[in-house]
C-alpha cells in the first residue's frame, strides 16, 4: 500500500494546503480543489452543442460526456486541482488605443507571449511531481486546454471564481485576464466552496460584443464570436461580420476589456507572458507583407502558430479592408490579389471592392452640385 492510501483526514488538509504553496512558488496565483460532479453544466453543454453554437468545432461533441464527466476521461480521477495564472502582458500597447487605430491590428492579449499551453502544462507537470516526492505514485494527468474538460466549470466548482455572462471565469479581486489549467487526480483531497456569481444586473459583455455573439447571459453563439472566426473557423469569413471585425485579425478581447472586474486584474509576472515582436500594435501592412516562412518563424512558439499563414492573411485582409483608403492600403492589397489560396484571394478582393466603394463615394461627394 502506498503513502497515498495511508493519509488521514489531516494528512489530507496538510497536503492540500502544501500543494496550494508549491503552486504559488511555480508561479499560478491560486490554486484551487473539487470533485468531478458536473451534472448541471453537461446538461448546459448539450443544449448549446444541440443549437449548433458550437460551429464547426466538432471536436466539442467527439469525445461524447468525457468533457462532463472527469472519471470517463482519466479512470479513477475524484479530485481535480484547478489553477489559475495572470497573463495581461505587463508595458504592452493600451488594448482600447490599438483598436481605434485601423491602421493597426488588435492581437487578443493572450497570444503575445510564448503559448500558454506549453508554459502552464511544463508548471503543472512540476506541481505533480513535487506531490509524487510527497505521497508516492498516484495517478493523475494534467490538461492545459488540451483535452475534453470543462475548465472554467471545474475552476469555479474549486473556488477560482465565477463564470460572467460572457462565459469567461471572473475573481473578484483578480478579474478575467488568466489562463486554467487542470490536475485529474485519485487523490481523495477536501474540496474548497465553489465561486458565486457576482454580475449582478451588468451586461457590459453583452452590449459591447462586436457581432452580438452573446446572445444571452451565459449564452455565446461561436459561429458569431471574432474569437471562433478569426482562430477556430477555416473557411470564408461570413460577410456579415467582417465589417465588425474592425482590425481584429486574431480573438477579440472586447467582453473582457469592458467588464468592471477587470479593474482589479494584475499584470502578469511570468516573464514568457511578455510581448514578442512588437505585436502589441503591429502594423497591418507590415503583416500583410510577410512571408510563410516569416510567419513560422516570427510567430515560433506562440499560440498565433496555429492558424497558420492562409488564415493568418484572411485576417489582415479583412483588417485591411475595415482601414481608410489610401495608397499604401490598397497597394499592400493588390500584392496578395494572385495569392496560391482562394480563400485569401477571395477576401483581398472584398476588401479592394470595398476601398473602390468608399473612393467613387468620396469623388461624387467632391463634384459641385449644378
Amino acid at each position: 500500500m502506498g503513502r497515498k492510501e495511508q493519509l488521514g483526514e489531516r494528512e489530507r488538509a496538510a497536503l492540500v494546503n502544501r500543494i496550494r504553496s508549491w503552486g504559488y512558488e511555480l508561479g499560478f496565483q491560486q490554486i484551487g480543489f473539487t470533485g468531478t460532479d458536473l451534472s448541471d453544466d453537461e446538461a448546459r453543454l448539450d443544449a448549446w452543442l444541440r443549437h449548433g453554437r458550437h460551429g464547426g468545432m466538432a471536436y466539442m461533441q467527439r469525445h461524447g460526456r468525457k468533457r462532463s464527466r472527469p472519471g470517463d476521461l482519466l479512470p479513477g480521477t475524484v479530485t481535480v486541482i484547478s489553477a489559475r495564472m495572470d497573463y495581461l502582458p505587463p508595458a504592452a500597447a493600451d488594448p482600447e488605443k490599438v483598436l481605434c487605430n485601423p491602421r493597426q491590428g488588435y492581437i487578443s492579449r493572450y497570444a503575445l507571449g510564448r503559448d500558454y499551453h506549453k508554459v502552464l502544462r511544463n508548471r503543472l507537470q512540476k506541481l505533480a511531481d513535487r506531490i509524487t516526492d510527497a505521497v508516492g505514485d498516484f495517478s493523475y494527468r494534467a490538461f492545459v486546454d488540451s483535452a475534453p474538460v470543462l475548465e472554467k466549470a471545474l475552476a469555479r466548482n474549486a473556488g477560482l471564481g465565477w463564470i460572467g455572462k460572457h462565459t469567461n471565469l471572473i475573481h473578484r479581486d483578480a478579474g478575467s485576464w488568466f489562463f486554467l489549467g487542470e490536475i485529474y487526480t485519485d487523490l481523495e483531497l477536501p474540496v474548497d466552496e465553489p465561486g458565486t456569481e457576482h454580475c449582478g444586473t451588468c451586461r457590459a459583455c453583452m452590449d459591447v460584443c462586436p457581432t452580438d455573439a452573446i446572445v444571452g447571459p451565459w449564452e455565446l453563439d461561436a459561429r458569431r464570436c471574432i474569437s471562433y472566426l478569426t482562430i477556430e473557423h477555416r473557411g470564408s469569413i461570413p460577410e456579415e461580420f467582417r465589417v465588425p471585425m474592425g482590425n481584429r485579425i486574431y480573438g477579440c478581447d472586447d467582453c473582457q476589456l469592458f467588464c468592471p472586474w477587470n479593474k482589479f486584474a494584475r499584470s502578469a509576472a511570468e516573464p514568457d507572458f511578455r510581448v514578442r515582436h512588437s505585436l502589441d500594435a503591429p502594423s497591418l501592412v507590415e503583416l500583410f507583407s510577410w512571408t510563410e516562412d516569416e510567419f513560422l518563424a516570427l510567430t515560433e512558439g506562440s499560440a498565433i502558430r496555429r492558424i497558420g499563414h492562409e488564415r493568418w492573411l484572411r485576417n489582415l485582409a479583412v483588417a485591411l479592408g475595415n482601414c481608410p483608403t489610401g495608397p499604401e492600403i490598397v497597394t499592400a492589397l493588390e500584392s496578395r490579389l494572385d495569392d496560391p489560396s482562394p480563400i485569401v484571394r477571395e477576401h483581398v478582393q472584398w476588401a479592394l471592392a470595398r476601398h473602390k466603394d468608399r473612393a467613387s463615394h468620396e469623388l461624387a461627394a467632391t463634384r459641385p452640385v449644378c
